[in-house]
């Protein structure tokens, strides 16, 4: 399956100018640290950094509320603390699953990025 996937990219490359065939090779599959850099950029990047700057707070809020349910000796302030606890890290959970949709969201606008680029080509071949 790799195989034909790699040849499927050499026919592509090569009906392609080199121009496009450059354009071609920047969509590649990127390292997750440069995929997490890319949720920084662009026109939600501050959102992304505010989003960082409350998991912080939150999974301090969390080591507090842990700290606090440990010392704490009756049972209205263990519950208390328990329910503060698990909100801090669900809501850590959730501002950690908006990263990795951002990234996916990048993925997949890379991947439409070929397909357009590859419709691209198939016609401009077709045309000729």
């Amino acid at each position: 399956m790799k195989k034909d996937l790699e040849e499927i990219d050499k026919m592509i490359k090569e009906a392609l100018s080199a121009e496009e065939a450059a354009f071609y090779d920047e969509l590649n599959e990127l390292p997750i640290l440069s995929k997490l850099g890319e949720v920084y950029r662009g026109s939600l990047g501050w959102l992304a950094i505010l989003m960082n700057f409350l998991i912080v707070v939150l999974f301090a809020g969390f080591v507090y509320s842990l700290y606090a349910f440990i010392n704490s000796e009756g049972i209205e302030d263990l519950i208390r603390w328990a329910a503060a606890g698990f909100l801090c890290m669900s809501s850590v959970g959730i501002l950690k699953l908006y990263f990795w949709m951002q990234m996916d969201k990048n993925d997949i606008k890379r991947e439409l990025k070929r397909i357009e680029l590859q419709i691209a080509a198939l016609s401009s071949k077709a045309s000729k």
